[in-house]
């Protein structure tokens, strides 16, 4: 997928212009963060689930060589075939290699958020092969012009029904529907003759488990399963960091993902795929293929941004950040927007490519506080800001205005004047109001909000006047 993270300024100002935008995003903010706590609610353990899932995908990572090394083995016995991708790039090279090798002509896939990181749908095309993606949403954007995801679980959150079927309408010739579930048996009537005669199924994955060597797939549609059992050839993409140890482990992260994702106890669909069908079985591929992707991952270790690689891709932090809910995904301009997109993309295309996601956010810590494995992404991001400090890569107006606050906050009394100045003329431009719509020094905090009038005073002003009133 191209990136487009260091337009985002821009970008977020036409999403702040579209009015339709504005109305779908209205209509579902909030949604998922209700669902996520009435199932916290309801599971009493949760703190102490939570606190066991970031455990495990903790020590996993101390010692992620030696899980990879054993789900190889195990994977490998059990008759797949495990393969290692340096990047992207590499992992469209060994799928496109494999689909040649199997006479591939058309590819049904399952959603696959590392496919996006791979641009593997293009590559596909470029190569002779047919992707057809069969998430519903994902369809849905493919049908229009390929337009990327703008949720990792919900990826066409952005679009209203009546849009989608306008655009069923275009594509499929059929009469427009306003109905849902009229709308989801058309897209049911074009995808089953898709399943039934493709010669590959691609899915992502969820969890690997070293103990077995299987992939764990987590679903609401059905399309899961068909893609990889319908399928004479199976290929698993997924990140090296997806990786647990035990089928208990599994156990617990289950309990955790879909109440953080859609707050659901448990989803439609928790699909276990070990090795290709063997004698006896009643479905399956004949050839199953893991592509384990590193992409930038491995750097991560032992680092101060580690942590990041404990994520399991459940969304939580999006549906709870005050910045997504209000310019959406596409804003972030990659594969993963939100507070986990503001660490991740600067980690994975670089710092320079997206100078303004991690600026992206209030800090004011939902994300981290609903994170079901307790990344401290605020803090990730604070960390992001002070390199591209140390680089020299934020604006020279702004370093400047940085190191004359460092000097001035060193200075008490020069502070002190400082602070009143600056309240009074506060004061005079909210003009008797309690907000202030144009903000004179700095037009861009006004920009698109109002910015709240200070009180008449500062802190400093009524600390020493109630001290000398005796405390009263």
């Amino acid at each position: 997928m191209e990136i487009r993270s260091m337009h985002f300024v821009s970008r977020v100002r036409q999403r702040l212009d579209d009015p339709e935008l504005q109305r779908n995003l209205k209509r579902t903010r909030g949604r998922n963060a209700a669902s996520r706590a009435s199932a916290v609610a309801a599971f009493p353990d949760f703190d102490a689930v939570r606190a066991r899932a970031t455990e495990i995908r903790a020590s996993v990572l101390r010692d992620l060589d030696v899980w990879l090394e054993r789900f190889e083995q195990k994977a490998i016995e059990r008759g797949a075939t495990v393969l290692w991708a340096r990047d992207g790039d590499h992992a469209c090279e060994l799928i496109i290699d494999i689909a040649r090798r199997h006479g591939v002509r058309t590819v049904v896939k399952s959603k696959s958020m590392v496919s996006e990181e791979a641009g593997l749908n293009a590559a596909l095309e470029a190569a002779g092969i047919r992707p057809v993606e069969t998430d519903l949403g994902e369809y849905i954007l493919q049908i229009n012009d390929n337009e990327p995801p703008s949720h990792i679980i919900m990826p066409v959150i952005h679009k209203s029904k009546e849009q989608v079927s306008e655009l069923f309408a275009r594509v499929h010739g059929t009469a427009p529907k306003t109905d849902i579930e009229e709308l989801t048996h058309e897209a049911r009537a074009v995808l089953r003759p898709e399943f039934l005669g493709a010669d590959m199924g691609l899915s992502g994955g969820n969890f690997l488990v070293a103990e077995t060597g299987s992939v764990a797939i987590v679903t609401n549609e059905g399309n899961g399963r068909l893609c990889t059992t319908l399928p004479r050839v199976h290929v698993a993409l997924t990140g090296i960091e997806k990786v647990i140890p035990t089928l208990e482990d599994l156990a617990t992260l289950l309990r955790i993902l879909p109440r953080s994702a859609t707050g659901q106890a448990i989803t439609n669909y928790v699909s276990m795929l070990t090795g290709p069908k063997q004698a006896g079985d009643a479905d399956g591929p004949e050839h199953m293929y893991f592509v384990l992707v590193d992409g930038g991952r491995a750097d991560l270790l032992g680092s101060e941004f580690e942590a990041m690689l404990r994520c399991i891709r459940c969304g939580a932090c999006m549906n709870h950040c005050p910045v997504y809910q209000t310019i959406g995904g596409h804003s972030y301009g990659w594969v993963y927007p939100g507070p986990m997109g503001s660490v991740l993309t600067p980690l994975y295309q670089g710092l320079d490519k997206a100078m303004d996601l991690p600026q992206a956010a209030t800090l004011c810590n939902q994300c981290g506080v609903v994170c079901p494995v307790s990344i401290p992404l605020p803090e990730l991001m604070r960390t992001l800001r002070e390199k591209q400090v140390e680089r020299g890569l934020r604006p020279w107006s702004e370093r400047i205005a940085t190191r004359l606050w460092a000097w001035v906050a060193a200075r008490p009394k020069l502070y002190a004047l400082g602070t009143r100045v600056a309240v009074r003329y506060l004061r005079w431009l909210a003009d008797g109001r309690d907000r202030i719509q144009v903000m004179g020094v700095a037009p861009g905090w006004t920009a698109q909000r109002d910015f709240p009038a200070p009180a008449a005073k500062t802190f400093r002003e009524l600390y020493a006047e109630r001290q000398r009133g005796g405390g009263k």
